[in-house]
């Protein structure tokens, strides 16, 4: 079976016992700021757990799509992924252990066709402390599955993780933990939880690949949650059965149940591979990087693995309308994406990656996922613009990273060059020199943040009068504002000619304003061609970058600069394109500015003149806005 057919499949076989499909919800959670993504497949339907009344009745099902920037770096190894999907099932004061355990038991074993053998599954102890018995129920429904396929089915009690190293599976089918293991609350830990809060015993399941030899260094022994790669978790049935009291725990009027099952994993186990980037919707991915890149899965495994990964991710949160930026989940986003382009370096793939991948994701999930194919321009275009931007600062930053490290070392005031003035992002920078066997200064990245508040206080005294811009404050409606005006100010000077110098400016969210020597009425046809050519530079979607440098250096060699000695020794230069090669601009500017300027036509918007007027003698006014 192919993965889209054992999702399919599982839908069909949870309708024919009742249940409601239901659609995914958002990688971006709707109203809940605690958290950047939804990780699971419980988290969107929290509140019907608790007792609120979902409007597809008690039983429901969906395959709900989940993104844990936590396991960032933890790709290149043959499980983890940022984006997974999670294939769920819920209770809602329905149904109950029998029905859950042997309904998955039967998906695993009837319709996946999974052999019973390599299945183990764990089990609650129980607490004594709070009062809460062993979960011998589960234990005797799974001791029940498994002798009808006619498999054995020993009990053992382990405990704790550290336990199960100490003990070993004993020949064992069926594993009572404790609760770090198989009890589930919101809390994290049973002792954790306030008083009517709900949670229970879970009853996870687990596929053995027995050809893979157990590593001691996880432990003497190898047991189920061993993470020696012998086991991989495929399904959870979390049974939400008590409810924390002033006094204990009592069993709740209305027990739920929340089952979730990787949809990945479960593929993984149905080829017999603990890869799970061999299934068919990651694979694909990976035979288009084999075929760009003239290089083997085998010989490139880590670096076609986290492209493949990462640029799922990135397409999926694209459809979800995320896009790349320095803030919440955009700068998630924008890091996934800036990672991919980074191991495709690795492969030789220095251009249009992103262009060539793309179109092979949206395939695998267009059919399954409507909205996938109605944002597939979405999609492209803002991967595109992003791999536009970061491939001349990963280039430079890469040369330079080389050559900063020749001794072997990466200094703090390596990270701090390479950061403020190539662009180069200090996580990458670490993760390069962690790959590349490089040694990391200690206490490197307390000294990269003393480094960057000297160079803060530098910038507030850099200029006389600490000129600020003319920036009424620093939102991102501003910033884009700010970012139009070095591009009208060099349109002015195109048009009107080199004589055009600021005189002062006013930026605001809800239009720039800006003053400049011209001594007549700028007519209609020119203010078109000053649009135009502003339009253009948008269009152009150029990189822009800033580098601190020598003042009189700096306006000697023609960076603009409108307030002569108002100027400090340094300044920074602010470019509208590649500083060493084919720019539209250099500025001499404080900021804050956008990181390329397609992202002022973000909405369909585009520059337009308002109005334009005499200020005083010899200085003309212009008011433009974004719309």
């Amino acid at each position: 079976m192919t993965t889209q057919e054992i999702r399919k499949a599982y839908f069909d076989f949870c309708q024919k016992n009742g249940h409601k499909i239901i659609p995914r919800a958002k990688l971006v959670p709707d109203n809940d700021p605690s958290t950047l993504f939804t990780g699971s497949g419980m988290q969107p339907l929290v509140p019907y757990l608790l007792g609120e009344k979902h409007p597809a009745g008690t039983r429901l099902v969906d395959s709900q799509t989940c993104l844990r920037a936590q396991d960032i770096d933890e790709v290149g190894d043959n499980r983890h992924t940022t984006f997974f999907e999670m294939l769920g099932n819920w209770s809602l004061g329905d149904y109950f252990k029998q029905e859950q355990l042997s309904w998955f038991f039967e998906f695993l074993t009837e319709v996946v066709g999974l052999d019973a053998t390599k299945l183990y599954v764990t089990c609650f102890i129980g607490d004594q402390e709070n009062g809460i018995p062993k979960d011998t129920q589960s234990a005797e429904i799974w001791s029940g599955l498994f002798k009808s396929k006619a498999v054995d089915a020993k009990t053992v009690e382990i405990g704790s993780e550290a336990d199960g190293a100490h003990k070993g599976m004993q020949s064992g089918r069926i594993f009572y933990y404790d609760s770090s293991k198989n009890w589930w609350c919101r809390a994290g830990k049973i002792n954790d939880m306030p008083v009517g809060e709900p949670g229970g015993p879970d009853s996870e399941v687990f596929y053995e690949f027995d050809f893979i030899e157990h590593d001691k260094k996880w432990g003497e022994h190898c047991h189920p949650n061993c993470d020696c790669g012998r086991f991989m978790e495929i399904g959870n049935s979390v049974f939400m059965e008590y409810v924390k009291t002033a006094t204990g725990f009592e069993k709740l009027p209305k027990q739920n149940v929340d089952f979730g099952g990787g949809l990945e994993r479960i593929a993984a186990a149905q080829l017999n591979s603990p890869d799970v980037f061999k299934i068919s919707l990651l694979w694909p991915i990976i035979e288009k990087l084999e075929e760009l890149s003239g290089k083997n899965y085998n010989s490139h495994t880590e670096s076609m693995r986290v492209i493949a990964d990462h640029l799922r991710a990135a397409a999926f949160l694209a459809v979800d309308g995320v896009t790349p930026s320095n803030k919440a989940q955009g700068y998630v986003m924008r890091r996934l994406l800036r990672r991919a382009i980074r191991f495709a370096f690795e492969l030789g793939v220095e251009q249009n990656l992103l262009e060539k991948v793309a179109p092979v994701i949206i395939e695998l999930y267009e059919q399954d996922y409507p909205e996938v194919l109605e944002n597939k321009t979405n999609i492209q275009s803002a991967l595109e613009r992003e791999e536009k931007i970061f491939r001349q600062t990963l280039r430079q930053g890469v040369r330079e990273f080389a050559k900063m490290t020749s001794n072997s070392q990466l200094t703090a005031e390596h990270l701090f060059k390479l950061y403020d003035t190539y662009g180069f992002p200090t996580e990458l920078s670490l993760e390069e020199a962690f790959r590349q066997g490089v040694s990391i200064e200690p206490e490197i990245n307390q000294k990269f943040d003393k480094l960057m508040e000297d160079q803060r206080n530098r910038s507030r005294t850099a200029t006389k009068g600490e000129f600020k811009g003319g920036l009424a404050d620093h939102s991102e409606i501003t910033t884009k504002y700010h970012t139009a005006t070095h591009l009208m100010y060099r349109a002015l000077r195109i048009v009107l000619g080199e004589h055009v110098i600021q005189r002062g400016s006013n930026i605001t969210a809800e239009r720039l304003r800006f003053d400049f020597s011209h001594p007549e009425k700028v007519n209609p046809e020119q203010i078109k061609q000053i649009e135009d050519i502003v339009n253009e530079q948008i269009k152009k979607d150029w990189p822009m970058s800033y580098r601190e440098e020598n003042t009189k250096k700096a306006l000697s060699e023609g960076v603009m600069g409108a307030f002569g000695d108002k100027y400090g020794e340094i300044v920074k230069v602010y470019t509208v394109g590649d500083p060493d090669g084919e720019n539209y601009s250099r500025e001499i500017c404080g900021g804050p500015h956008v990181d390329h300027t397609g992202a002022l036509a973000d909405g369909g918007k585009k520059f337009k003149i308002t109005k334009e007027e005499a200020s005083s003698a010899g200085i003309r006014r212009i008011k433009a806005v974004l719309k």
